[in-house]
């Protein structure tokens, strides 16, 4: 018998509400929880199947395309970069992968994961990939077969350019394999204008559902080129193949959907949808741009340089002397706000802010500067936070 059990409904009473200010998840408006606790329905139920094409359709709208294979892959994000892989990456293959943070490491060792002669771009974290370096590299790798690399670093809080770079690969004759875990939803992600060949993202970040599913859109090159693998896709549950039948026409059974996740889902995109897509990434960008000011007008050092900040997610060094740790538990104990830590390189050393979908609004820049710029002083940093409240309000 399990004894001094509270469960959660104990843990949350008489706390507050926290404010999500990290690299993810995001706040999950209350609407979208509602559609969460719907009654489960059977995965080949007709009402089922027809949020999921409710939900493919959605999908296709945020990812700007006209793909037909747009889904939900049941998993984090994560489980898309998995995706992307296993399905374009055979034994042996070469494939390129540009390396300017930690996700990039990860993208480099699931390709590794999958047989592939991985050649790796690196650039300093922080800083975008040069295409000059990508060119290169595919110049020095003859035969490679594609290029991955990560739109949105979420370790640095970098937007990589991409246009310049998908067409080299293309013209080289690559396919592109891109991670949008952290800029689906928050800015453009160019599927069709530069003819990204499979992109995939998380449900957690810009899109304010819960974590759990893994978006993932993939042209039909990219589909025609799984099909005539040499040898079958090394992972059944994430066989595009197998998975296009059962979100398609067919509906052939392929695993027991997380229903209540699609419902999710399906209502965070009705509400991007709502808001309009392109509005959406001017309210991210004015947002982003709002916190920098007001970080800047601090006394506070940005980690990227303007033209390369991605607007989720903004990254900002730690002062000389200041415990990041320390200061990241008070955020949470005293003002009920989460931010995140550095990670590989950068541990220690930066604070990750996040301002994705929902969590992404005036009150709660105002109130992260005011509590930062407060605990700060009380560290012994000169904070100025009369001039960082004056700089976000006005921008």
């Amino acid at each position: 018998m399990v004894k001094n059990c509270s469960g959660i409904g104990q843990f949350r009473r008489g706390t507050f509400d926290k404010i999500l200010l990290g690299p993810g998840p995001s706040t999950v408006e209350s609407r979208v929880l509602r559609a969460l606790s719907e009654p489960t329905m059977g995965y080949l139920d007709s009402d089922f199947l027809a949020i999921m094409d409710e939900t493919k359709n959605l999908l296709k709208y945020v990812f700007q395309t006209e793909n037909d294979l747009a889904i939900a892959v049941s998993g984090t994000g994560s489980a898309g970069m998995e995706t992307a892989c296993v399905n374009m990456i055979e034994p042996g293959d070469k494939v390129i992968v540009c390396v300017h943070g930690y996700f990039g490491q990860r993208l480099a060792q699931v390709a590794e994961r999958c047989g592939a002669d991985v050649v790796t771009i690196s650039s300093p974290w922080g800083r975008p990939v040069d295409p000059e370096d990508v060119r290169k590299a595919i110049k020095a790798a003859p035969g490679a077969k594609a290029l991955g690399i990560v739109h949105a670093e979420t370790s640095t809080g970098v937007l990589q350019p991409l246009g310049d770079i998908a067409k080299i690969a293309h013209d080289a004759g690559l396919f592109m394999i891109v991670d949008a875990v952290t800029s689906l939803g928050g800015v453009e992600v160019p599927v069709e204008k530069f003819s990204l060949d499979v992109v995939y993202s998380g449900s957690q970040k810009c899109l304010g559902a819960p974590p759990g599913l893994a978006p993932l859109t993939a042209n039909g090159r990219a589909m025609e080129a799984i099909k005539k693998r040499k040898v079958p896709v090394q992972s059944w549950y994430f066989d595009l193949t197998l998975l296009a039948r059962y979100w398609g026409d067919e509906r052939l059974y392929h695993h027991t959907a997380p229903a209540n996740m699609i419902y999710a889902l399906n209502e965070s995109l009705r509400i991007v949808a709502e808001e309009g897509i392109e509005k959406r990434w001017e309210r991210h960008l004015k947002n982003a741009k709002a916190l920098a000011a007001g970080l800047e007008a601090m006394g506070l050092k940005l980690l990227v340089d303007e033209p390369y900040r991605l607007p989720s997610l903004i990254t900002v060094r730690v002062p000389e002397g200041i415990d990041e740790a320390a200061l990241r538990k008070q955020l949470m104990s005293v003002y009920g706000i989460e931010v995140g830590s550095g990670l590989g390189e950068l541990k220690g050393k930066i604070l990750r802010i996040g301002l994705m979908g929902s969590s992404s609004n005036s009150r709660n820049i105002i109130l992260l500067l005011a509590a930062l710029g407060s605990i700060l002083r009380s560290m012994g940093f000169a904070a100025d936070l009369t001039a960082s409240l004056d700089a976000a309000r006005s921008a």
